[in-house]
């Protein structure tokens, strides 16, 4: 049992560090597209999760998560660097660039889905559930609107520029609200609910 364990935290981090990595590079492709190549030159637009690791987010928390046996394996990776005023359209734009990560993992989340319903199975089998579980949970957490995290930099580019700029007055203090969120456990009651909704209609 105790094998199996350890083989399935295994394989929830290595599926882990692959979907941080990939959202991290969705925003940096986004972001070049959009006309700042600021990730670009910085070499993040790139599937290498070397250069997206956070020792805080994508290692220290998961390893918490694992320890504490926390039924919700979360975490982020260095945060892409963007010029917003290179974008051609700075505040759509960044948006734009912010809602591709969450959208990435969507995406991982479909085609897992779709390998784990037509046939796939055993460890493989293993892995498409995975898969699909912890990017709908990544897709959910990052859209939470605390910053740092995409959910707050979008309500930030859609709230009005009075209120925009209030709410800008919360992001020195976002890492610890989220902190606080992750201890208390009342994280769990905010993502729970649309993360169960999504990953019904996948699974």
């Amino acid at each position: 049992m105790a094998d199996l364990n350890v083989t399935t935290l295994v394989i929830g981090f290595l599926v882990l560090l692959f979907s941080l990595t990939v959202h991290e590079a969705a925003h940096a492709w986004t972001a070049s597209r959009l006309g700042d190549d600021t990730a670009r030159r910085l070499g993040r637009v790139s599937l290498n999760p070397i250069v997206h690791i956070d020792p805080v987010g994508t290692l220290l928390l998961p390893l918490i998560a694992m320890a504490s046996q926390s039924p919700f394996f979360i975490g982020w990776a260095k945060p892409t660097p963007v010029n917003v005023r290179n974008l051609r359209n700075p505040r759509r734009d960044n948006v734009l660039v912010t809602v591709a990560g969450p959208l990435s993992n969507l995406g991982l989340a479909v085609v897992a889905a779709v390998l784990y319903h037509n046939g796939v199975t055993g460890a493989a089998g293993a892995v498409a559930f995975e898969a699909m579980s912890l990017n709908v949970l990544l897709a959910v957490f990052n859209m939470l609107p605390i910053p740092p995290l995409d959910g707050g930099q979008v309500l930030l580019g859609v709230l009005p520029p009075r209120l925009a700029l209030r709410f800008r007055a919360v992001q020195p203090y976002g890492f610890l609200i989220l902190m606080g969120l992750i201890v208390s456990g009342f994280l769990g009651y905010l993502i729970a609910p649309p993360y169960y909704f999504l990953l019904s209609w996948l699974s």
